[in-house]
């Protein structure tokens, strides 16, 4: 059993002080996750904060012996998507408006590697949901394909099958900077 899964077991019998553990230990982790779906800073903060109240509310629900990490994020990709849905239904609020980005540095080399950032997070919010969550579990987040399951609530084959197309898709929207890399 795992630090996590220890402190989850005490959340569970109350103990307000290992849920405090849990938020210290994966507070960065699931920021990291939440901003690669929202790309703004305070809506990841406001999310994140709400993720661990549900962690709190819901800790009956964790199965004993199950891994913490895709819990965790099932419950802040259920909230992201959430918050996806409510900004599409309002389309005078782009996601673009939200995102807050610094465009003060100038050399040839951070423009270009902000260009690179943008052209890669424009094509994976082309992707659909399950594609674009797929692809940011395992690329960003390094989660294997039965987390990914487990936080999705899909099987391994359907996240495989995803993983798959997803890459193709962005292979072929990135096929400039694919290019690029390779003559550079």
């Amino acid at each position: 059993m795992n630090d996590a899964t220890e402190l989850m077991r005490r959340v569970q019998s109350g103990d307000e002080a290992a849920l405090s553990s849990l938020m210290e230990h994966w507070e960065l982790p699931l920021k990291g996750l939440l901003i690669r779906f929202l790309h703004n800073e305070q809506e990841t903060l406001d999310l994140a904060q709400e993720t661990f109240v549900r962690v709190w509310e819901q800790r009956a629900k964790f199965r004993p012996g199950a891994e913490f990490k895709p819990w965790l994020f099932s419950i802040a990709v259920n909230l992201a998507r959430n918050r996806l849905r409510w900004w599409r239904r309002r389309p005078e609020v782009t996601l673009e408006a939200w995102s807050g980005e610094d465009e003060s540095e100038t050399s040839a080399e951070t423009l270009e590697a902000k260009e690179r950032a943008t052209a890669v997070r424009a094509a994976i919010d082309t992707l659909s949901q399950d594609l674009r969550e797929a692809v940011i579990l395992a690329e960003f987040e390094g989660m294997s394909q039965a987390e990914i399951a487990a936080a999705t609530g899909t099987t391994v084959k359907a996240v495989e099958s995803r993983l798959y197309r997803a890459r193709a898709t962005l292979r072929k929207s990135l096929v400039r900077w694919l290019e690029r890399d390779t003559i550079s």
